[in-house]
């Protein structure tokens, strides 16, 4: 362990602060594509009886129509996150009729490009320019990949942690700086550790080894046959994660730099204001109609596609880099897991309880700045997890050496354990423990990783498809064998007409053009202190 480490795990697990790390939050985001009994995409609208997918905070639509969102509130215990999920899922089955939730990152068979309907927000101003957003999404990276799902894990650790660290690490009261800057540089240190190692979750949580063939719409690749409506790669472990995914041309090279908070913006901000002639001359309309927000290498910075983000909440108006830079990062929000596959709700309590750990460890561990070489190596590294994760022979760039993942593997866990151990001290039980002995296991065996067990079941069951279907009518079932309590069902019900109403008042509230509020938006100053 570094000293940086060992010094600030003492200082946690001394009596008077350990109970700071039970203040943290967690909570999750989880995608889904809505399909019809066959296991094909459904062309329904989303389901006006779950709410506003503008308004509903915990019930909404991400890229394409069918593309469900549920997002809980921030728990201090993933134990309440994963219930308050399972309970969203009941819920929302009581409004599918006969459709389903689909059990996989990957979609289902698709239909052709003009059949997949972009998510619709309304008639209001801030609805059309969500809408408008991801038509700007689909001219630019294609429909099929709108339907692409995965977990996204919020994580925030208490205020009061960031200055009693600087305390241990001998850093005088008077030389500090404000608390926003101190939680903003130690959130964007985080991120640094977490670019240095976020190859260990891809091979010990992917689980999209294999994609539908229809998935591909033409593109070039290097897949393999697996079966007649499915391609794969032997050693892959979330081709979701791949150069598959959200990528294209004009991304090639956007790398923020996440040494600070002022250069991660300031990356982002020259991405959203910069033209990119191939957008510029298919233009904002065509025949009158919006087709994307602007011509820029992003329309907002949201479209920039990272594993890993900082973030704050917003306020009404406001762009989520405005939030960053008028009141600091507030958390982190992970985004390459993929969905589990096997359990219902597409995370376990296990995964939560080693994310947290992991988190944890990334937080209190030394975090050097990157350099532009660091910053490809940790690219490849991941990368190369992805496509062959549990390849015998694979080897990640450490330094100056090659060594092989599970080696490194193993090593990274046993440096994260003395957390998990920390993080069980104030629980009196082994929960992190326990997650970590999981991990070991994976490490130890392959065969034990999801994406290996994607693999064979996909393999027994015929297709990616056959296997899709099996597991979504599987956790179908688990649904809707066991529905909600009367109160529980009265709460969802009344956050659902709340939020139908809520939309209606923000339509009726519009006094201005389209044409003028996505003026107002793209001229938006951004940050008063960064300059493009």
């Amino acid at each position: 362990m570094s000293d940086q480490l060992t010094r600030r795990l003492a200082l946690l697990g001394d009596e008077a602060h350990r109970a700071l790390l039970t203040q943290g939050l967690r909570g999750v985001e989880r995608e889904t594509l809505r399909v019809d009994p066959t296991g094909h995409l459904a062309h329904t609208p989303h389901p006006v009886g779950t709410g506003s997918a503008l308004t509903n905070a915990q019930i909404t639509t991400d890229y394409a129509e069918a593309l469900m969102e549920f997002i809980t509130p921030a728990e201090t215990d993933i134990t309440h996150v994963v219930a308050r999920l399972d309970a969203i899922h009941r819920f929302v089955y009581t409004k599918l009729g006969s459709e389903m939730i689909w059990s996989q990152s990957m979609p289902c068979q698709l239909p052709s490009e003009a059949e997949i309907e972009i998510a619709n927000y309304g008639t209001s101003n801030i609805g059309m320019l969500k809408h408008v957003y991801r038509r700007g999404l689909a001219l630019r990276y294609g429909k099929a990949m709108q339907c692409i799902a995965g977990i996204h894990y919020n994580y925030s650790l208490p205020e009061k942690l960031w200055p009693l660290l600087l305390a241990a690490d001998g850093v005088p009261e008077e030389r500090r700086a404000p608390l926003r800057d101190i939680q903003s540089e130690s959130y964007i240190a985080t991120i640094r550790n977490f670019r240095r190692y976020s190859w260990l979750l891809m091979y010990l949580f992917g689980a999209s080894p294999a994609l539908s063939k229809d998935f591909l719409r033409g593109r070039q690749h290097n897949l393999q046959p697996l079966s007649d409506d499915t391609l794969y790669l032997p050693y892959a472990t979330s081709l979701r994660m791949s150069d598959l995914g959200y990528q294209n041309d004009a991304q090639a090279g956007l790398t923020p730099h996440e040494n600070s908070l002022e250069s991660y913006v300031r990356t982002l901000m020259g991405a959203v204001n910069r033209p990119y002639p191939p957008y510029a001359a298919l233009g904002t309309k065509k025949d009158g109609e919006w087709i994307q927000l602007n011509a820029n290498v992003l329309q907002i910075e949201n479209e920039y596609y990272s594993t890993i983000r900082p973030k704050r909440v917003i306020n009404t108006g406001e762009r989520p880099v405005q939030a960053l830079c008028n009141r600091g990062v507030q958390y982190i929000e992970v985004r390459c897991l993929d969905v589990d596959p096997f359990e219902p709700v597409g995370i376990s309590i296990e995964t939560g309880r080693f994310l947290d750990a992991f988190l944890l460890f990334c937080a209190l561990d030394e975090s050097p700045y990157i350099n532009e070489m660091q910053s490809q190596v940790h690219a490849r590294n991941f990368l190369r997890t992805v496509k062959e994760g549990r390849n015998p022979a694979l080897t990640l760039t450490r330094g100056e050496e090659e060594v092989p993942l599970r080696e490194w593997a193993a090593e990274l866990l046993d440096r994260i354990r003395p957390v998990a151990m920390l993080l069980d001290q104030d629980r009196d039980d082994e929960a992190h423990m326990q997650s970590l002995a999981f991990q070991d296991a994976k490490v130890a065996d392959p065969s034990k990783t999801p994406s290996a067990r994607v693999l064979e079941e996909i393999k027994a069951a015929g297709s990616f498809q056959a296997f899709g279907l099996r597991m979504t009518e599987q956790h179908a079932a688990h649904f809707r064998d066991s529905p909600l309590m009367p109160v529980e069902l009265e709460e969802f019900e009344e956050m659902a007409a709340a939020s139908l109403a809520e939309q209606k008042k923000i339509e009726e509230s519009d006094t201005i053009s389209f044409d003028e509020f996505v003026e107002r938006y793209n001229c938006s100053r951004l940050c008063g202190d960064v300059r493009e």
